[in-house]
């Protein structure tokens, strides 16, 4: 019995179209995925690009008016803080760089607060509150933040807009509530006050 042997020209072809779907998907993964669902990495967070975009006064967009239970059992509302800078940290007690960057989040936003700076996290996909309340416990974090273990929370932010769509990802937003900054990436104690210390040298 023969077997039929596919054109060389065609196995090339075939070849060649399934590396690209690979590489796309693999620079799906690495880089943010998509606007309405990004992509996770194998530690089981959404990896971010490593980027850190600002806008200038002008060309910002306003941030939605988020709002729901914290995980202390409260009411926030992102609007109740305007007139401040407000640091918007997207975090997950289960996600490893969220843990690496507690400490600086926890130390800066004792420091800033008396600067008029309020910081407010974002908790996603703890589905037991408890986890949450014992990160915040651990790194001595003082500040709110709203409890959304769906993480729909995030699709409130339009498509195109400067949205936090990494695990941890931080947006600064200016005292008019819109996105001055975001950093899709794990920040340092000098990344997170040099993105703050221009809006809030605003007047």
């Amino acid at each position: 019995m023969s077997l039929s042997r596919a054109p060389r020209g065609t196995s090339r072809r075939r070849v060649t179209a399934l590396t690209a779907a690979v590489l796309a998907g693999v620079l799906g993964l690495t880089a943010c995925g998509s606007e309405d669902k990004p992509a996770s990495s194998d530690g089981g967070y959404i990896e971010g690009t490593g980027q850190i975009t600002t806008v200038a006064a002008d060309n910002r967009q306003p941030a939605p008016d988020l709002s729901g239970k914290t995980v202390e059992g409260g009411e926030l509302k992102l609007s109740d803080y305007r007139g401040k800078v407000v640091v918007l940290n997207v975090w997950g007690s289960w996600c490893p760089p969220c843990r690496s960057e507690a400490p600086t989040f926890a130390k800066v936003s004792k420091e800033l607060e008396k600067d008029g700076v309020q910081f407010v996290g974002l908790n996603i996909r703890d589905l037991d509150v408890a986890n949450a309340k014992a990160f915040d416990r651990n790194y001595e974090i003082t500040y709110p933040s709203l409890y959304d273990p769906s993480g729909k929370t995030l699709l409130r932010f339009p498509k195109g807009s400067l949205n936090p769509r990494a695990i941890p990802s931080t947006l600064v937003l200016d005292r008019e509530g819109k996105i001055a900054t975001r950093a899709l990436k794990p920040l340092s104690e000098p990344e997170l006050r040099e993105i703050i210390e221009p809006v809030l040298a605003e007047k």
